[in-house]
């Protein structure tokens, strides 16, 4: 019995350990089983009910990652408009998954299966409406209704649960140029769908941002919601029940309902703040600005409240009103010594019939005080879609040392002075985008006395003295401005001439000025940065800015950039279209004078420069010593002293922080030196020209007067002929040399022969005046190569010598020859009338012998001395 039992059991045990084998197979390979049919169910769901291009690039069924339900993973999906939005992208996600009972995957592909949960990550939804009001989100392909019911649906949405992560959602109208963003969007919700009546439970966090009408009215403003969505599917109802929502920190609670009727919405909704405490209206900054809401003190009230009622349609939106108040209030921070008192707010934003151009905004009234100081500003918008009407005025005067106590403002910052502010403008958009400034009417005046800006982003504490600025009808007058920093003084005087039209109409920045200053060190405006961040902004290319169009009559008597004194810098700068151009700009520097004409331009990916240069009695050491771009056009100029006068066309490319790339310049360079005086110990090639030239010495060489043509690609400086004058030496120098110093130079020497050495003039000494006149001096050939600071010389000056002795040779054995000659025709032209014939050859026979013991006497007294030998 016993055993009978034993082995019941170990049958028991088999037979399970081979069923649990058996499913644990079956669950690893029913994904594998199913895949096909998966990609055919999502296929048949996209051609059955999309009209758009739809790609992915693999699905995945896992029974594991939701079970005991199954998963299907959906990776990479895009889905792209067609016909009038055709490269719009409706929707797109890194993946898309949906959860079902295992038991729905044995339907067929073309029944409908039912969906329990649907979540996705990574993605974003654009809903995008044309000029001609037509949205991009109407894809789903119409159907005709048959008393036959026939699903051509590959999935049913039976859905208890859905999320939404890190996602982004884009609402653009092009016809009314708004521009809704939602962005690290996270949201999920439960609830039964299944069911007509539901409560939805819901959790969402967003990023928001608005832009309308060229403007934006939000920027990233962190907004969450934490609600209970009574959802009525018969009826296309939904009903805001427990609520919780933040704008920022600012708590807002909902009630209401938004109702689909035919195809409008019906809004019924009114939201407020839960508390009236002031501090609901700094909990509306974002919270690194308002820091630490806890650690405040308030008085008084706070109170923002809204109602959104009426229908959306294609003509009409809800009537709203939004109001914000406060009266008598105050804050102050724990640990800052100053409060703003006497806080009073009265501001709206009404729509009352429901047309978009019947939206306004009052601000009745804005005030606070701070110690014995009261600002106030009021005005209105109207006509806020179609020509927005603004009227505003501001009045009041504020110490600016008392922000830092009264805010918490970064430990770093330093900020006084006194602002006073009597301003007030009235006009209308159209008037600003179509120029009509005579109709914008604008008046008083705002200054700062004594201000004073210190901090991590300036070298330098930044005072203005004083500064005024006037508000009339067509232009903005900088009456004033006085400031200085560091070592460094600044004046500016002038106007703007379209201020409006470039704070609302994107329009460039026109003015006017004149600048003056006592002495300018570019050093004291430079900041060095010191954290990584700082320092990768640093290296970002600096960008003269587009908007600007301004024109600069500039006067300087000191400038100081990078060690280098500028005297009475004067001329016109003109900045526009990223660019800044020069024109007659003038300097006093290195002992004389430089003249500017040229542009500076930062508008493509990389900044250019096209300069021309007319110097005039600069020191020529110092000039090329200290000016990075002539010392290597031109590097053994620093061993001149004395002066020149050039001028350079120079064009290229700019580095980062604003200098010349020397890789990229080019241009040309034309040089008289006047006075000269070489020291060629302060150059390795000279110097070894001097030891290589036995008949040189450098240091004498005559440089005064001479004339210079150099031009300058591709990091080459090619040098046309340089005649020069050593004493009765003739010298010309050409070649080339590079920026990284290597050399490649020709030289020529026109060596008169009495510089050759004895054995040369001696041969000289035995030919014929006429001869030796013939002969007055040998060109000898030289190189320079290898670099400045490691020169190679090489010369042929040997084999010129060489040649030389041997045409003197051949010159004197040619003389002797022809004196040979002349004597052997005189005695061959002989009387032939004589009467003694036997005399006259005998006679003949005698000179012949003369003039041939007169050639080759030295050899046979040379032979006899041999064989007395």
């Amino acid at each position: 019995m016993e055993k009978k039992k034993k082995s019941l059991e170990k049958r028991i045990l088999k037979w399970s350990l081979i069923t649990l084998l058996v499913l644990i197979i079956g669950l690893f390979s029913i994904p594998f089983l199913f895949k096909d049919k998966i990609v055919e169910m999502v296929s048949n769901t996209i051609n059955n009910n999309i009209n758009a291009t739809v790609t992915f690039k693999e699905t995945d069924l896992s029974l594991f990652r939701n079970f005991p339900l199954a998963s299907i993973n959906v990776n990479d999906i895009v889905v792209a408009n067609k016909a009038e939005f055709k490269g719009d992208t409706l929707f797109k996600a890194e993946s898309l998954d949906f959860s079902m009972k295992i038991t729905e995957l044995f339907k067929k592909a073309d029944e409908t299966i039912e969906l329990n949960s649907i979540a996705t990550k990574n993605g974003q939804v654009n809903i995008i409406f044309n000029e001609q009001n037509v949205g991009n989100y109407d894809i789903a392909i119409e159907t005709e209704e048959t008393s036959t019911t026939t699903n051509n649906n590959s999935f049913s949405f039976d859905i208890q649960e859905y999320e939404l992560e890190n996602m982004e959602f884009n609402y653009i109208d092009r016809s009314s140029d708004l521009k809704l963003q939602l962005k690290n969007i996270n949201h999920q919700g439960n609830g039964n769908f299944a069911e007509d009546v539901l409560d939805l439970d819901t959790k969402t966090e967003a990023i928001l941002s608005l832009d309308m009408a060229n403007t934006n009215y939000l920027h990233d403003v962190a907004i969450s919601l934490d609600a209970v969505l009574g959802i009525d599917l018969k009826n296309s109802k939904y009903t805001f029940k427990e609520n919780t929502g933040y704008i920022n920190q600012l708590p807002l609670n909902f009630d209401g309902y938004i109702q689909l009727v035919d195809e409008n919405q019906l809004y019924d909704i009114n939201f407020k703040t839960p508390t009236s405490e002031f501090k609901n209206l700094l909990a509306l900054l974002p919270k690194q600005y308002s820091g630490n809401l806890n650690a405040i003190k308030t008085e008084g009230n706070f109170d923002l409240n809204g109602t959104v009622k009426g229908i959306l349609s294609q003509d009409k939106i809800p009537a709203f009103n939004i109001s914000f108040s406060s009266k008598n209030a105050m804050f102050k921070y724990d640990d800052l010594p100053k409060a703003v008192k006497n806080i009073n707010i009265d501001a709206k934003v009404i729509n009352k019939t429901g047309l978009t151009k019947d939206t306004y905004v009052n601000i009745d009234q804005l005030t606070f005080k701070i110690d014995e100081d009261v600002f106030a500003t009021n005005g209105s918008i109207a006509n806020l879609t179609t020509n927005p009407n603004v009227n505003l005025s501001a009045k009041g005067k504020i110490n600016l040392e008392n922000i830092g106590k009264v805010y918490p403002a970064p430990a770093d910052l330093d900020l006084a002075g006194i602002l006073n502010a009597d301003v007030s403008t009235s006009f209308d958009m159209n008037s600003v985008e179509k120029g009509l400034y005579k109709n914008i009417k604008n008046t008083g005046t705002i200054s700062v006395n004594n201000f004073k800006y210190d901090g991590n982003d300036v070298a330098n504490a930044f005072i203005i003295n004083k500064t005024e600025v006037s508000f009339n009808t067509n232009t903005i007058k900088l009456n004033e401005f006085d400031a200085k920093t560091g070592n460094s003084d600044i004046s500016v005087r002038g106007n703007l001439d379209n201020f409006y039209g470039f704070l609302f109409n994107k329009e460039v920045l026109k003015g006017n000025f004149n600048l003056n200053s006592n002495n300018f060190k570019v050093a004291d405006f430079l900041t060095e940065s010191t954290s990584t961040e700082e320092t990768n902004t640093q290296n970002s290319q600096l960008k003269i800015p587009a908007f600007l169009d301004c024109k600069f009559v500039a006067n300087a008597k000191n400038v100081v950039y990078d060690d280098i004194n500028l005297k009475n810098v004067s001329g016109t700068i003109y900045v526009k279209d990223e660019a800044v151009n020069l024109q007659n700009l003038k300097t006093d520097v290195f002992g004389g004078k430089i003249g500017f004409d040229g542009n500076v331009s930062t508008k493509g990916a990389t900044s250019t420069f096209d300069i021309d240069l007319k110097l005039n009695q600069l020191s020529v050491a110092q000039s090329f010593s200290n000016l990075e771009m002539l010392k290597s056009i031109a590097p053994i100029a620093n061993t001149i002293q004395g002066n020149f006068n050039s001028t350079i066309k120079v064009a290229g490319n700019l580095n980062e922080d604003m200098t010349p790339n020397l890789k990229t310049i080019t241009g040309d360079l034309f040089g008289k030196l006047l006075d000269p005086k070489l020291n060629a110990s302060n150059s390795k090639v000279l110097s070894l020209l001097s030891n290589k030239v036995s008949f040189l010495d450098a240091d004498k060489l005559n440089l005064d007067g001479i004339n210079a043509y150099l031009s300058f690609e591709n990091g080459t400086v090619n040098v046309k002929p340089i005649p020069l004058k050593y004493k009765d030496i003739g010298i010309e120098i050409s070649g080339n040399h590079s920026f990284d110093q290597s050399i490649n130079y020709n030289i020529m020497f026109d060596v008169p022969v009495k510089y050759l050495g004895s054995e040369v003039t001696s041969l000289l000494a035995k030919l014929s005046p006429k001869d030796a006149a013939e002969v007055k001096s040998v060109p000898v050939k030289a190189n320079l190569t290898g670099s400045f600071t490691s020169p190679n010389f090489s010369t042929n000056i040997k084999d010129a010598t060489s040649n030389l002795i041997n045409d003197l040779v051949e010159k004197q054995k040619q003389s002797l020859l022809n004196q040979g000659k002349n004597k052997l025709n005189s005695l061959l032209n002989i009387n032939k009338n004589d009467k003694d014939s036997t005399e006259t050859k005998e006679n003949t026979t005698d000179k012949i012998k003369g003039v041939l013991g007169n050639l080759f006497s030295k050899k046979k007294t040379d032979t006899t001395k041999n064989n007395k030998q």
